[in-house]
C-alpha cells in the first residue's frame, strides 16, 4: 500500500526550470493519488518547492531535519509536521521508516548519498520499499549506467540494479511504486495432516 513517498531532492535549484516544474508536477500527482510526502523537511531549493506545491494543494507533508542543519535547509514551519532530529542518520532512519515507497528527484550529492543508501538498505533486507528514480531530462542517465555497470563488474546483483523504477514522468512514477508496494499474494499454506 502507497500511503506516502519519500522524495529526496536539492536543497538548491539547480540551473533548469524543469526540475521545479517537475517537482510540481510530482506534488500534482501525489495529491491526485492521495499520497503524503516525507522529506527532508527544508524550505529551500527543489524541497521548498515541492512541499510548498503539496501545501498549497492541501496535502500531507511530513518533514525531519537535523537542528544543525534548521538555519542552513531554512526549515519550513507551514507542514502539517516537521520533526527535529539529532543528526543526519536519524533523519534518514525517520524518513524511511514514515515511508511506504522512496524518489530519487534531481539533486547533489546529499541526494545521491541517500539513494545509494536508502538501495544498500534494500540489498542487506532490511527494508523491502519500492525505489524511483525521477529522471528529469535524463539527469539520471550516467548514474543509471553506473549502477548497471556495478551490477556487470559483479559488485551489484542486477536484479537490485533492475529493481530501481526508472521514470520521467511523475504519473508513470507513482503508477510502477504503488505496484511494487503492493504485496504480493502467497499461496495459502495447507491444513490438515499430510502422511508421506
Amino acid at each position: 500500500m502507497l500511503k506516502s513517498v519519500c522524495v529526496y531532492c536539492g536543497s538548491s535549484m539547480g540551473v533548469s526550470e524543469t526540475h521545479a516544474e517537475a517537482m510540481r508536477a510530482l506534488a500534482r500527482e501525489m495529491i491526485n493519488e492521495n499520497i503524503a510526502l516525507v522529506y527532508g523537511g527544508g524550505k529551500v531549493g527543489l524541497m521548498g518547492v515541492l512541499a510548498d506545491e503539496m501545501i498549497r494543494l492541501g496535502g500531507e507533508v511530513t518533514g525531519i531535519i537535523p537542528k544543525d542543519l534548521m538555519d542552513k535547509e531554512v526549515a519550513h514551519e507551514e507542514l502539517t509536521r516537521l520533526y527535529i532530529v539529532k543528526d543526519m542518520h536519524e533523519r534518514k532512519a525517520m524518513m524511511s521508516d514514515l515511508a511506504d515507497g522512496f524518489i530519487a528527484a534531481p539533486g547533489g550529492i546529499g541526494t545521491m548519498e541517500e539513494l545509494f543508501e536508502t538501495s544498500a538498505w534494500s540489498q542487506l533486507g532490511l527494508h523491502d520499499k519500492p525505489i524511483g528514480v525521477l529522471n528529469v531530462n535524463g539527469f539520471y542517465d550516467s548514474l543509471i549506467v553506473l549502477i548497471n555497470h556495478l551490477a556487470k563488474e559483479g559488485f551489484a546483483q542486477e536484479k537490485y540494479a533492475d529493481s530501481l523504477i526508472v521514470e520521467s514522468d511523475p504519473k508513470e512514477m507513482l503508477r510502477r511504486l504503488r505496484i511494487a508496494a503492493t504485496p504480493e499474494e502467497k499461496p495459502a499454506k495447507p491444513s490438515g495432516r499430510f502422511l508421506i
